[in-house]
């Protein structure tokens, strides 16, 4: 979740596949108005299951209700917070002074202006970092498969709960690594026969005519080039394009590959750790919270800025990118999210600084499969739940059920579990612009574990450099809902979490198409429209502050 879905090649058959960045057009995405804001969309008038931010605005004001500015964590690789798209909607600590070097607030983190980095220290800040099943591996192996069978036995027995994950981080980690390992491979080599491809085209475009007027080549790294190109042509991506286009779009393509699969050999390697080093705490310490710094982007915020730019985004200049609650919320960095996987200790932690700074809202775009620390992160889910805060997580996106396939940090301590141990946890799958296959491709499901869909392909947003970028994951459609419980929250401030849930889910715009309905609770992907008009008839019109009750449905579904 944390990185873009990068272009599948398989080496047996060649199979190749892309499912990244945006679907070949005859206007570039770049140009494209259309396509930059297509997830702010109307279905009802448009037939495209956008999110109707602007007649949710339209209606919560005929309503005569005036917002009040919302704070939304982001809890991410981090935040470029002085991006032209992002600068004037950053949170900004009143009780701290800038630059002083000293705790103005007294909550632990020095000069925490704009947010925290839980993972830097006074060393600097960690990029990559390990996998979980690394972490799980490295630690469990001598426990359980040392020198001594008798002593291995006995702990095994003894720590079945750890034995089991680290039965299950042992297979991921095997599989994982090796795949991670062929797979750099594969886009290195791929990426040095882009000239040879090039080279065979001859100029021309690549279509079906010019491929079958090349002539079998005699060189070996030629006949390999022409297979792969047989196979990149039927894709979407790169058929009809000019030669030239086709070679700026592969090194595009092969670059952010390698960039993404490089790290894997420190990913993968037991006996990296760069938390001591950099980071400086005692990490099995979970009642620990003051370390850290105040670098709030880090090495690579690309994915965090993204977010960030879906949740509050102004258009500026002559991008018109805007988020969906860009009208009234204020972004929190809080970087929790490396290269790698996040620490438990990290979210917990980033939870916890996030509601006690005023955040109402957290968006939670990272998942893991396995999770040590589960307990102390379920311990600052309920702490949020108790302070009124909604936490809205990515679904993952490794086109999974989720009840078969957990995607830590999850709201249900066990699949078989009738309800989540809290209320205030929003799980959010992605959904596509094509109404015939609404999931997209990629995004996991269930129809208990996943409250709802929301666009998460083809969405443009900022990234850093002052740039803008089309990404997709389930990444980016938790952010659209985390912008849109913002925007009720901000018209209607007495809501509580589970109202805005339900608000979102019973309002949702159902489809058929290929089993949508059965992929999430709601069947539909939301409409903030309709939501604010549930939440203002259900929970707001007519009742004095605060006292609106949860459904009879809600409150069974909360009952602890």
């Amino acid at each position: 979740m944390k990185k873009v879905l990068l272009a599948a090649v398989f080496l047996a058959g060649f199979s190749f596949s892309f499912a990244q960045e945006s679907k070949a057009k005859s206007i570039d995405p770049n140009e494209d108005k259309d396509l930059m804001t297509w997830y702010h969309k109307d279905f009802t008038t448009s037939k495209v299951y956008g999110v109707n931010t602007a007649n949710a605005y339209k209606y919560l004001e005929s309503k005569g209700l005036k917002p009040k500015t919302v704070v939304v964590g982001v809890l991410d690789s981090g935040v470029q917070v002085d991006h032209p798209g992002l600068v004037k909607n950053l949170w900004s600590n009143p009780n701290e002074i800038p630059g002083n070097g000293k705790d103005d607030d007294g909550n632990g983190y020095i000069d925490d202006v704009h947010g925290w980095n839980f993972i830097g220290g006074k060393n600097g800040d960690v990029d990559i970092d390990n996998m979980e099943v690394t972490r799980v591996v490295a630690k469990y192996k001598p426990v359980f498969e040392g020198s001594d069978s008798t002593k291995n036995k006995a702990n095994q027995a003894q720590m079945k709960e750890e034995f089991d994950m680290y039965m299950k981080a042992k297979d991921m980690f095997n599989k994982k690594s090796i795949e991670a390992q062929q797979n750099f491979k594969t886009y290195s080599m791929l990426n040095e026969l882009i000239p040879n491809m090039v080279k065979l085209l001859g100029g021309k475009p690549v279509t079906a005519e010019t491929l079958s007027a090349i002539k079998a080549p005699t060189d070996q790294k030629d006949a390999i080039a022409l297979e792969f190109l047989g196979q990149i042509s039927q894709s979407p991506e790169f058929k009809g394009k000019s030669s030239a286009e086709f070679e700026k779009k592969m090194k595009e393509e092969m670059k952010e590959a390698i960039d993404h699969f490089a790290p894997a050999a420190k990913q993968y390697d037991l006996s990296y750790d760069p938390r001591k080093e950099i980071v400086g705490d005692n990490y099995d310490d979970y009642s620990e919270k003051s370390y850290g710094n105040n670098h709030y982007e880090g090495p690579d915020a690309e994915h965090g800025t993204h977010v960030a730019g879906i949740i509050a985004g102004l258009p500026q200049g002559k991008e018109i990118q805007h988020g969906v609650a860009s009208k009234v919320a204020k972004i929190m960095s809080v970087r929790t999210v490396p290269n790698g996987d996040e620490r438990d200790k990290d979210v917990a932690n980033a939870i916890r600084y996030a509601v006690d700074n005023g955040a109402k809202v957290l968006n939670m775009s990272f998942g893991k499969p396995v999770s040590p620390g589960k307990n102390v992160v379920w311990d600052a889910f309920k702490y949020a739940e108790d302070k009124g805060v909604l936490l809205v997580k990515a679904a993952g996106n490794e086109n999974e059920d989720v009840a078969e396939h957990l995607a830590y940090p999850t709201n249900f301590k066990n699949v078989t579990d009738e309800k989540p141990f809290v209320s205030n946890v929003l799980v959010v799958g992605a959904s596509t612009n094509k109404n015939s296959a609404l999931r997209a491709d990629f995004s996991n499901y269930n129809k208990k574990m996943v409250n709802v869909f929301a666009p998460g392909e083809e969405i443009y947003s900022t990234v850093p450099k002052n740039e803008y970028k089309y990404l997709q994951g389930t990444s980016m459609a938790s952010p659209v809902v985390a912008g849109g419980a913002a925007v009720l929250l901000a018209y209607m401030p007495d809501l509580k979490p589970y109202q805005i849930i339900e608000a979102l889910v019973k309002s949702s715009n159902p489809s058929t198409a290929n089993g949508f309905t059965d992929q999430s609770q709601a069947g539909g992907v939301i409409d903030l429209k309709k939501a604010a008009e549930y939440a203002y008839t259900n929970f707001y019109k007519g009742k004095p502050s605060g006292t609106a009750k949860p459904s009879k449905s809600v409150k069974k579904a909360v009952k602890k």
